[in-house]
Parts: C-alpha cells; structure tokens; sequence
C-alpha cells in the first residue's frame, strides 16, 4: 500500500503554501491549528496574511489578544486564535522561537492536542508518527477494515492502525502520512468518493466486499443558522469592524432573541474573547484602555 499511495501523492497532490519548501515550523502550526474544521480555501488567504503579519512566534505574542481575534476573520472557532496566541508566547520565551520537534513537548504547549503535535513533528519535521485526522480515519476503515466509514472515533485504536501502515522507513512514513490525509480529502470522500481514480482500488477492503453501507451511528449534521455559533459570530464582528470599545445598543442590535444573545455575549466574555470595561462598554480583549 504505502508505495501505491506515496506514488500516488507525488503525482496528485494539492499545491498549498503551506506545504512549500520554505514554511517553518511555525508556519505548519499556523496552519494546523487553522485547518481544524474549516476548509482549505477559507484558510489560505488567512495564512498567508499571519506568515506576512507574524513569521515567527514571538511577532505573534507581541501583539494584544484583541489584535488576533481581529485578524482570525471569518476561520470560525475564534478560541483557537486565543490558543494560537498563548503558545506563541510560550514558544518565543521557553524554546527560542523555534516550534519545538519532539511530540511530548509541542503537547505541553498551550491549546495543542494530540493530533496538531503529531501533524507538526511529522509535516514540519518529517518524523515518523502516525496522524489521524477524519479523512485518515475514512481511509482506514475502508481500505483496511473494509467498513463504509470509521464510526466513532478512539485515539488508541486509530493511531494503532495507522501505525501499523507506516513504512519503516522515516521519510516514506512521514510522506505516507499526509498522503493517507490527502487520499482521503480528495478521493476516498464521505460522500460520492472517486473509486476508480483511487490507487488503493485493487487492494481496498471496502471495494472486496462490495462496497457494503455503514451501519454504524450517524455523525450529527452541523447547522449553523440560529445557533449560538452564529450569534456569538455576529456580536464578535461588531467589534472586529470597530477600533475601540462599543456601548451594548450596537451589540444588541444584531440579533433579536435577547436570551440568546446574552448567553451568547456571557459566553464570549467568560472565553476571553471580549472583555467589558469599567464604563460598560464592549471591546476585544486588551482594546479597552
């Protein structure tokens, strides 16, 4: 399998700036963190912009947490920019400014978890490790365990089999990892995947089968439109098109469910995403002095 699908990679993968020779290790964080439920096209003009704005940590962690939030835009989960943030700064005073390589402690940076360690000390760093996204996980489960998708995710057990279908050697394991994830984003898809085109075709598990339905539990569908997701992204824009503190009318005016909304507002505020000045008046956080 692994020389099929390096080969395979070589051949078909996508060109994204943050796969370019040149990109730090910074620059591959950057990106993990922003490619976390949010789709590629959103996230490369963003990046492009942090790695002008900010190419190494500590350019980051000098500037306020309102400046990052502003300049998340529209990527969604704006908690992770916080996150981004406080790892920054870390990494500029404990490590030199330099992502750290070993899994272990780039797991002891703020806000990263087991999957973004392992994606940087693999694309960064070209280590062998395995990394198990949603699509990786697609991809095993049919090719391998010839189900129709993964089923509820377990890190252990994931991790263990894509371990097992790493080559032995580092550089073909590191290539083999992001080609499973790219196999999987654009081939073996959750929905209409492109069989004929995928070069685990004669070998796949699912396909000897006969390409059986998944009877596993559904994944719930994701709405977006009334959630507080959407409120608290609409109150957040107010601010971002703003240079200093708002009175709550203009909060207040974006949605019309005033339960919601000051839910949706406390919850910003306990997250650190906005903080309320002596005055009353709203802002980004460190925007209010």
């Amino acid at each position: 399998m692994d020389a099929l699908l390096i080969d395979w990679y070589s051949h078909n993968k996508r060109d994204l700036p943050w796969r370019q020779p040149a990109t730090s290790a910074w620059g591959v964080l950057v990106s993990e963190i922003m490619l976390q439920q949010t789709p590629v096209a959103r996230v490369a003009p963003i990046w492009l912009e942090w790695m002008d704005r900010w190419p190494v940590p500590s350019k980051l962690a000098a500037v306020s947490q309102g400046e990052v939030v502003r300049a998340w835009g529209k990527l969604g989960y704006p908690r992770r920019a916080l996150r981004l943030h406080e790892a920054a700064g870390v990494i500029a005073k404990d490590h030199n400014d330099i992502v750290p390589s070993d899994v272990d402690t780039l797991l002891a940076l703020p806000g990263i978890g087991a999957y973004t360690a392992r994606a940087v000390a693999v694309f960064a760093y070209g280590q062998r490790a395995p990394v198990v996204d949603t699509n990786v996980r697609r991809v095993v489960a049919r090719a391998v365990h010839g189900a129709g998708d993964a089923g509820p995710a377990s890190n252990t057990r994931d991790m263990a089999d894509v371990e097992k279908l790493l080559p032995v050697d580092v550089a073909d394991a590191a290539t083999m990892s992001i080609a499973l994830m790219e196999l999987g984003a654009l081939i073996c898809t959750a929905k209409n995947p492109r069989c004929v085109d995928c070069p685990l075709l004669t070998d796949c598990a699912w396909q000897k089968a006969g390409r059986p339905e998944y009877a596993g539990p559904l994944k719930p569908v994701q709405r977006f439109a009334g959630t507080d997701r959407q409120v608290r992204g609409l109150l957040l824009d107010v601010l971002r098109d703003t240079d200093g503190p708002v009175e709550r009318a203009r909060l207040d005016a974006v949605w019309a469910d005033s339960a919601q909304r000051d839910r949706c507002l406390d919850s910003l505020l306990v997250d650190g995403l906005m903080e309320q000045t002596p005055q009353g008046l709203f802002a980004l956080p460190g925007e209010h002095s």
